[in-house]
């Protein structure tokens, strides 16, 4: 069994498990913290944007003015913002049979897999899931799309001149596997390959392993996933949470009993309280309207925007923001606030019961009837004319690259009385806002992040109590800018398996046993011929056949080998189909058609030749050696060896090697003598 990493990423997971002869990818998250390389892509011309300086080295050696720029100190790629995908080349990903995604987040870089790499698989993920990835896709297709920009800037990536440019662009990773966003066309098409499932629903693959999906309690229809054979059993723990929020909550049972645990998906932000987090949003927000300055959320179109909505909900009547405006705006805002409210069986008891009622499960519906929130596709149209300040609006992308933040951020960043919240902990905020430099509004850091934590995790595991745990390497070290903090790790016993990416583990354990049917009338001839059935499994409790159907009853006979310990043979034939192996009698060889001719002796034994007895036990020495005295060799020298004895019959000039898995007679043109030692040596051992 092996675990090929192909993402350095620990929350955007992308691995590959070679398993019983399948080979399944774990997720495929899109690494886009490489988007704060590039410079925004406005919706209207910037003519502060236009203006920034190209980069020229110190010395004037390397002039690449049309392809980065200069902004307050920083360089910045001026073009159109590529994404790092999946590791390409550790293995070949035709081969995959499927795919199982863990949560929307995590699947953003499936079309890359699907309609690049000549797959040809399945891929497996909960309705909510495919929905709101869906949404997420279109939306990141949308924001590319509507600002496209024609020059292409490759020759930043050239080895050489990369090594020579100042960070963080030095130190980019694998920058020429960057790539620019998919089209439409290809989200349709690798998600016509989605085969959607239930929670706790078993989908069996190729009669080798059998998957099933468990609720994970961090956001619509995420999950967590059981790989499982008759005899091993792998669980997969991707972005989990212990937390009351609005998703069903995480199914910890199903995961007790684990041969290996692959855990990733742990909380970004460790120190960070969710609900501290929201109390300080509340409060940074409400301190700026009233101050009359507006509030710029930048965040995904699903996910937390859910949790933010239902807080203000209970928060503006309290702090006398009634009459403030808060506007959501995406191209797919009222898919999103849709799909929330129709997705009532994947979410929480509490918010399963209101749809009974009937009530909307999340209050932000009734924002939206009384017109506290609205939401757009974009700025443009119905919401220029209903804009009006101070106000909230939340709007994406959260790396302030690309999307209608980009517009709010040059509109208000020269305004003290403006205030950005980050929430989203995906992306540095310094960084995120490096480009826009220098910047008057104010900045607040909220990232909302409801994953395990440490502290969880450890405790979780020490409950389901896994044989082995394989983490990303960043989850077995403390933080470098927190050195002195262990509890900021993993820390087990036995430890766990690091892997980061690129990096191949062969996971530490052997499969050891094998299912293998037999015909149904197996048991009534067993029965038939004087055996007990109940009898002989209660005498073989860690028998390795287990039987259900054939002719084979009568071969059945159980020989005790030692105290405790009986062993039966089966002669039978083996079929192996689909990763199913089922035994059948030996059948008869077809009579021989009369000839006159006299037939070649066959060098082959003939096909339902009864096999010779399997042979079991040990050969005592001082027994052995009497009885060779008895038999008139008398002159044996005993050599006693690592393994068990030699002994040299000197006169006959043999020598007999007896160790504990074998016997060896060496005897050269003295066949007789040959045939008598070994008529000596079966005497002492049982035949089966």
């Amino acid at each position: 069994m092996r675990l090929y990493c192909l993402s350095g990423h620990p929350t955007l997971p992308c691995n590959v498990l070679k398993f019983k002869s399948t080979t399944i990818m774990l997720d495929c998250g899109l690494d886009t913290t490489s988007v704060l390389s590039f410079l925004p892509l406005p919706l209207v011309h910037s003519p502060r944007l236009s203006k920034l300086p190209g980069w020229v080295s110190k010395d004037g050696a390397l002039n690449l003015e049309k392809e980065l720029k200069e902004c307050a100190g920083r360089v910045f790629v001026d073009s159109q913002p590529e994404f790092c995908l999946p590791e390409r080349e550790l293995l070949d990903l035709s081969t995959i049979d499927v795919i199982l995604i863990s949560n929307y987040h995590c699947m953003m870089a499936l079309p890359y897999i699907t309609e690049h790499t000549g797959f040809t698989g399945t891929v497996y993920a909960t309705e909510p899931t495919l929905q709101i990835g869906r949404l997420l896709m279109e939306e990141l297709v949308n924001f590319m799309e509507r600002v496209p920009k024609a020059q292409s800037a490759t020759c930043w990536k050239n080895k050489e001149i990369q090594r020579m440019l100042p960070g963080p662009l030095k130190d980019a990773v694998d920058v020429w596997t960057w790539k620019r966003s998919y089209s439409m066309q290809e989200v349709n098409s690798a998600l016509s390959k989605v085969q959607l499932v239930g929670y706790s629903q078993k989908v069996e693959l190729f009669g080798a392993v059998q998957i099933s999906p468990l609720s994970s309690g961090y956001s619509l229809g995420s999950s967590n996933w059981i790989i499982q054979s008759h005899h091993e059993k792998v669980s997969y723990v991707s972005g989990s949470s212990l937390l009351t929020t609005h998703p069903q909550p995480m199914d910890q049972s199903s995961l007790k009993n684990s041969d290996v645990l692959i855990l990733t998906g742990l909380t970004q932000m460790p120190t960070a309280n969710p609900d501290g987090m929201l109390g300080e949003f509340c409060s940074n927000l409400a301190m700026t309207i009233r101050a009359g300055g507006n509030v710029l959320v930048p965040c995904y179109s699903s996910g937390v925007i859910y949790d933010l909505l239902e807080c203000l909900y209970q928060f503006i009547e309290s702090a006398n923001l009634g009459t403030t405006p808060f506007y959501f705006i995406s191209p797919v805002a009222n898919s999103s606030l849709e799909f929330s409210q129709i997705f009532a069986e994947w979410l929480c008891h509490n918010k399963q019961t209101k749809v009974y009622l009937p009530e909307p499960p999340f209050p932000h519906a009734e924002l939206i009837q009384t017109n506290k929130l609205k939401h757009y596709p974009s700025i443009h149209g119905d919401f220029s004319s209903d804009f009006r300040q101070p106000c909230v609006v939340f709007t994406g992308h959260p790396s302030l690259r690309f999307g209608d933040v980009v517009h709010f951020m040059e509109l208000w960043g020269k305004s003290s009385l403006n205030t950005i919240i980050f929430t989203e902990p995906d992306f540095s905020y310094l960084d995120a806002l490096a480009p826009y430099q220098p910047l008057a509004m104010k900045c607040v850091y909220c990232p909302i992040d409801t994953r395990l934590n440490f502290h969880q995790v450890s405790k979780l595991l020490k409950e389901v109590q896994p044989l082995h745990v394989v983490c990303p390497e960043q989850y077995t070290q403390p933080p470098l800018t927190q050195s002195h903090r262990s509890d900021l790790m993993l820390e087990l016993q036995p430890p766990p398996m690091p892997y980061r990416r690129c990096s191949v583990l062969s996971l530490p354990f052997r499969r050891r046993y094998e299912r293998v049917y037999i015909l149904p009338e197996v048991r009534r001839r067993f029965d038939a011929s004087g055996g007990s059935w109940e009898a002989f499994l209660k005498e073989f409790p860690s028998v390795l056949f287990f039987f259900l159907l054939s002719q084979l009853a009568n071969s059945l006979v159980p020989s005790e080998v030692k105290p405790g310990v009986s062993v039966a043979t089966v002669s039978a034939v083996l079929q192996s189909k689909d990763n199913k192996h089922t035994l059948q009698s030996v059948p008869k060889p077809p009579p021989a058609p009369p000839t006159k001719k006299r037939k070649r002796v066959l060098e082959e034994p003939l096909l339902g030749m009864a096999p010779k007895p399997l042979l079991s036990g040990a050969v005592p020495l001082e027994a052995f050696l009497a009885t060779l005295q008895k038999h008139g060799i008398t002159e044996v020298k005993v050599e006693e060896t690592a393994d068990g004895h030699i002994l040299h019959l000197q006169a006959e000039d043999t020598l007999i090697q007896l160790e504990e898995d074998g016997t060896h007679i060496v005897c050269d043109n003295n066949e007789p003598l040959r045939t008598t030692l070994r008529d000596l040596v079966l005497r002492f051992l049982q035949k089966l």
